[in-house]
Order: C-alpha cells, then structure tokens, then sequence
C-alpha cells in the first residue's frame, strides 16, 4: 500500500465562460466529487481557490479548485501543500489530457508534464518535485500543435461531453481505492473498465497546452 491521498486539485481555468471546456475536466471531476459528498467547495483565498474538507474510503481528504488561471495552478497547489504540510506524494492532480481519446480515463504516478502548462507549474511550484499522482481524463487531440490552444479552451461537441462525463463518473468509483493508497486494484479496476476507450496516439509529444 502507498501513502494515503490528502489533497485531490483538479486544473481548470476560473469562470463561466470555461465551465464546460476540455481545459476545465479536472476541475470538474472534483467539483462533482464534492457534491457526491454533499460538500461545498468554498473561496478561500490564502489558498488561491476553493476548496472543502471531505472524507472518501475512511480518510481525510482536502479538494481544491484553484482559482487562478491554469498556467499558475501551482500557486494554489503549493499554497495548500505547505499550509497543511504535504507531501507530493500525498497529492493528486486531476487535469485533462490531449492523448487520450474523450472517454478515457486514467491514473498515473509521476512522471513529466507532457505539455500540460498547469502540471508544469505545479512541479515548479512543489520544488520541481515530480512525485504527486495524476488522475488523466481524455479529452482527444485536435491533429495539430498549433490548434490546440482553442481546441482546449472550447466546449466539446455533445457526444464528446458525454464521453468525458461518463469518464468521470467511472474515475469517481474507482477513487476511493487510489485515496487510500491501493493503486494497483484502482488502476487495474479503472484502465480494465469495459467502457473505457483506447489511448489515442495522435501526435503524441506534440502537445502544448495554455
């Protein structure tokens, strides 16, 4: 067993105009994760977010939505971490993810940030450390580098919108497990789950994200 998981953050940009948008998946799977619990995030600016105090698979659990925008999540991230005294390894980032197919979603310990500005920012932020889990909802590629900008920023078209949801409905059941620090029966139940989709290998590398 790992260390148990005390902060969930998912990345998103702040706003109405980007409620729905590809950027905004993380920030919506926690959102939703609150309101499974019956827990309402609130603005609590020493943290540059909102955020709520849950508790999922027996433990203790602290959910943040930062409040700035996505190239400086780490801010938020960081704040919070040093606040309560985290370690990286205690922490889960939800964000979206242009390598996988909408309808795909998946754990991930460590590792880079491919691309992803609001992962970049929080492994400055933490110290350049690399060790915090990922939670990755697909949100597709649009086939170009240099297209990806607005694609993220835009809503997706409806059936799209029902892939990510169904998506993030799937990673709420296998949470609890990752939250708790059993990570190989939560990746072996969420990535074996018959109604997820294939990775999608369409330019991968090639990504940047705003």
């Amino acid at each position: 067993m790992d260390s148990p998981i005390k902060l969930i953050a998912g990345l998103g940009n702040p706003g109405p105009a980007y409620e729905c948008s590809r950027h905004n998946a993380g920030a919506e799977l926690v959102a939703a994760l609150a309101g499974t619990q019956h827990a309402a995030l609130k603005v609590d600016s020493k943290f540059f977010g909102s955020t709520v105090r849950i508790t999922l698979g027996g433990c203790d659990v602290r959910l943040l939505v930062p409040s700035t925008y996505m190239n400086h999540s780490g801010r938020a991230v960081a704040a919070i971490a040093s606040y309560y005294q985290l370690e990286p390894n205690e922490i889960l980032i939800v964000h979206d993810e242009l390598d996988l197919l909408p309808g795909t979603v998946r754990f991930k310990k460590g590792g880079g940030h491919g691309g992803h500005n609001g992962l970049r920012d929080t492994i400055q932020c933490l110290g350049n450390s690399r060790e915090f889990a990922r939670l990755r909802i697909g949100i597709g590629h649009p086939g170009h580098a240099k297209m990806v900008t607005d694609f993220v920023l835009k809503n997706p078209p409806m059936q799209e919108r029902e892939r990510i949801i169904e998506s993030i409905d799937r990673a709420l059941h296998w949470l609890p497990l990752a939250i708790i620090g059993d990570w190989e029966k939560a990746m072996t139940g969420l990535h074996s789950d018959k109604k997820a989709s294939q990775v999608s290998n369409v330019n991968s590398g090639t990504k940047q994200q705003p």
